[in-house]
């Protein structure tokens, strides 16, 4: 009964420090740098890409889906010679998977990509498989362009290096923040309260940060472990 004891002192105490320590760093800028660390890497495209592969991410609808799709119909009218691949898993087992996949390129037809430049990837059910359903589609010397969520890209840009592709590019799918001079007025105009909504603004923004970030290196490890990238 004491070493049960002994044992939950010990995770709850690991915890709460685990926990303090969250706290601590959500007062610096620790998590943003973490988080924009991981979407910034040096790319290895330098022409323009000859097709744009669009992570799915959490399906449709969803919002890290719907900011892939944007930044993707971005990219696609940067790029009008390069056809768009919707990576986007497809499971028999479940009714509303085809229904994504309709949404999702129906949504870029709607941003005005043309329906005969867009091709769809349904095979993949994860990033290591993805890039090797894809590879099956395009030569794997043909420069593409990837689309992910900012915390996901330097796992998919080595994902999709590790199974052959010479020329590999990436554009994170970063929100648009709020403007901070949106949450405050002039220097000499703010008061206790809108310094109070900024510091609550940015502590909750950078939490979530560290956790985004803890669970995307826990992902890369496991990814380094299967010699996936």
């Amino acid at each position: 009964m004491n070493h049960l004891k002994k044992s939950i002192l010990i995770i709850l105490s690991s915890l709460g420090s685990i926990f303090l320590l969250m706290i601590v760093l959500a007062f610096t800028d620790v998590p943003y740098y973490a988080y924009h660390d991981l979407a910034v890497r040096k790319d290895t495209l330098t022409t323009p890409p000859d097709y744009i592969v669009i992570m799915g991410g959490d399906g449709m609808p969803s919002p890290y889906g719907l900011m892939r799709l944007y930044h993707g119909a971005e990219a696609a009218h940067e790029f009008p010679d390069a056809a768009v691949i919707v990576a986007l898993p497809f499971n028999q087992e479940e009714e509303d998977s085809a229904r994504q996949i309709h949404l999702a390129i129906r949504d870029l037809i709607q941003k005005g990509v043309d329906s005969a430049r867009i091709k769809y990837e349904p095979w993949g059910y994860n990033t290591r498989t993805q890039a090797v359903q894809v590879g099956k589609m395009i030569p794997h010397s043909s420069p593409i362009l990837i689309i992910s969520s900012p915390e996901h890209m330097y796992r998919a840009l080595n994902s999709f290096r590790s199974v052959g592709f010479e020329k590999v590019g990436g554009r994170a799918g970063f929100e648009v923040p709020s403007d901070e001079k949106g949450l405050k007025t002039r220097k000499e105009d703010e008061n206790e309260n809108v310094q109070n909504l900024n510091l609550r603004y940015n502590l909750w923004s950078y939490l979530q940060y560290e956790i985004i970030v803890a669970r995307e290196y826990a992902a890369i490890a496991y990814y380094w472990w299967k010699d996936w990238i």
